[in-house]
């Protein structure tokens, strides 16, 4: 019985391995905070509040986000040291093609995903 719980294990090992990409990009963008301000800046640039009326987030937690999102290398951050501070998100190459990636989704998703309720957006 060891022998096929070994080769079970190594299976599973392998199935695992080949998902492993996938939950890795799920990792860097799986919540619907981190979609939303994907989303918002789909058109180009916005300043921190732009994004705050934008996804309807609160400060505390767009700050997270844009910075969970900037470590994965998804959103770019300039600043203009010019009197006012003037701080800008955009998205990166790799926002870019995850934006194109996340279209598909999107036409998946309204293929085959429920509708979603009014007024269920994200909380923070």
């Amino acid at each position: 019985m060891s022998a096929q719980n070994d080769s079970r294990r190594k299976e599973i090992e392998q199935e695992n391995a080949s998902a492993c990409p996938v939950i890795n990009a799920i990792d860097q963008i799986g919540t619907p905070w981190r979609m939303n301000v994907i989303h918002a800046l789909r058109d180009g640039e916005k300043r921190f509040n732009e994004l705050k009326r934008a996804t309807g987030a609160r400060s505390k937690t767009l700050s997270d986000v844009l910075d969970e999102l900037v470590d994965n290398d998804v959103v770019g951050r300039r600043m203009e040291e010019d009197a006012p501070i003037a701080v800008y998100y955009d998205l990166t190459t790799k926002g870019d093609e995850l934006l194109e990636a996340l279209e598909a989704l999107d036409e998946w998703a309204q293929d085959w995903g429920e509708e979603v309720p009014s007024g269920s957006g994200p909380r923070s």
